[in-house]
This record gives structure tokens, sequence and C-alpha cells, in this order.
């Protein structure tokens, strides 16, 4: 099987998105503001071995003459999607030594601890892959001080507001 740098330079190559499904890469300027839409135009054929990166070259239309030389911003992609994920906000987990935990809540509102798997990390929301089912209660708010055993009066989560 060939390796990922040199699949997505292959995708690439013959115009192809190197992620499907994918709307493209979009550029964010500096003060915040999303701009066009891009196309990816070429990709190393190796990972970069200290930072596992791989570098992608990618080009944005500028019918208005808005971007200039030198002028910053980031490049936001979609790279994988994944349906039916269990999302988490991070300070719903705590890591000890390299493994993730949560506390669950049970019926009685008694809270339990609990060893989960977590992978991709989306802003500030963990990807939970094992370890926990749909449907379940997890203590977001204090978790880091709960033991096996406590009891909470439960209220349903409202994500921070953004600054």
């Amino acid at each position: 099987m060939q390796p990922l740098a040199g699949r997505l330079e292959d995708r690439i190559r013959h115009g192809r998105q190197p992620w499907e499904p994918n709307p493209g890469p979009v550029l964010v300027l500096s003060d915040g503001t999303t701009y066009e839409k891009g196309t990816y135009l070429a990709a190393d054929r190796e990972v970069d071995s200290k930072t596992g990166t791989i570098r992608l070259a990618v080009t944005f239309p500028n019918p208005m003459g808005l971007l200039r030389p030198g002028q910053y911003g980031r490049v936001r992609a979609v790279t994988s999607m994944s349906r039916r994920s269990l999302v988490l906000p991070q300070r719903a987990i705590t890591e000890l030594q390299g493994q993730y935990q949560v506390r669950v809540v049970a019926r009685d509102n008694t809270v339990a601890v609990r060893a989960i798997t977590v992978g991709e990390r989306v802003g500030d929301e963990w990807v939970v892959t094992s370890g926990l089912t749909a449907g379940e209660r997890v203590a977001a708010e204090g978790a880091q001080f709960l033991r096996d055993g406590s009891v909470v009066a439960p209220t349903p989560f409202a994500p921070r507001k953004q600054r």
C-alpha cells in the first residue's frame, strides 16, 4: 500500500481533492474573517519525521486584490469526517499518566469513574472512540473533584460562549 503522503500527492496531481468528501481549504485572515475556498496545488511525498506533518500547497483566487505579499492567515481544511461520533468537552475528561477518564453519572445521580479512549481533538472537544455509549450522562464541570460514589445534582450542559 502506498504511504499517505504519496496517496495525497497522487490525488492532487490528478485534480482530485486529497480527502473525500471535502469542501476544500478555506483561508482565515488574521482578523478572523473567512476568505474564499482554495484549491490544492501540490503535496510533498514524505511526512516530516519531527512534526508528523505533510506540507501541502494551496492556491486562493484573489480577484479583488485583498491578499497581499507578506500577509498572514491560517488555512482550515476538513481532513476527515466521522458520523455518529461521541464528542465531549475537554473539561469533562481528565488525563493521568496517559490514561483518560470521565465521571459517568448514573440514574441515581452517583458518580463512577470510567476509563475511555479518545481520538481526534476538535477545537475544545474530544472524540471518544471507546469506553462510553450514547445517552450516558457525564460530569463536565468540576469533574476532577468527583470520586467514585459521589452524589451530584446534575444540570444539563450548556456550552461556554465563544469570546
